[in-house]
């Protein structure tokens, strides 16, 4: 198989996306609240920490030279609220961008080998465009 390497546009496009939101968002957007426990600002810190899941997958797997995911429980999602709640919000901005770019260019650069395996385990492990947008509909939603 051939990995169709378009995710790297989409990802690339999804990592824009959230640059052009945190820049204009203001103070009270990031506190708006997203859901029933999240804020923007949340919703931004919970995208950082799963961008920067994926690159320690990355580093584990290209090490052992096969994919390496050891498992984790959606309920970190619960588990981190309080802490990712206390990041201040323009913080948290920052932190996704940040990990969206890092993740964007290990990906570009990954062995096709490996990004295929990943791939074929699960799609949002190399189309990190799937996680971020669905993220960033339900900001845009939340800020009308």
């Amino acid at each position: 198989m051939t990995l169709d390497r378009s995710f790297i546009e989409r990802n690339r496009a999804a990592t824009d996306r959230i640059r052009a939101l945190a820049a204009r968002l203001t103070d009270d957007d990031l506190l708006r609240p997203v859901g029933q426990h999240w804020t923007v600002a949340i919703a931004l810190a919970h995208l950082a920490f799963w961008e920067r899941r994926v690159l320690a997958v990355l580093d584990t797997s290209e090490r052992e030279g096969k994919l390496s995911a050891p498992s984790i429980d959606l309920s970190v999602n619960d588990l981190l609220l309080p802490f990712w709640a206390a990041i201040p919000p323009r913080e948290a901005a920052q932190i996704a961008i940040d990990s969206a770019e890092m993740l964007d260019e290990r990906l570009t650069a990954f062995p096709d080998a490996l990004l295929e395996e990943m791939y074929t385990a699960g799609p949002r492990w190399v189309v990190r465009a799937l996680h971020r947008d669905a993220h960033l509909d339900e900001i845009d939603t939340a800020l009308g």
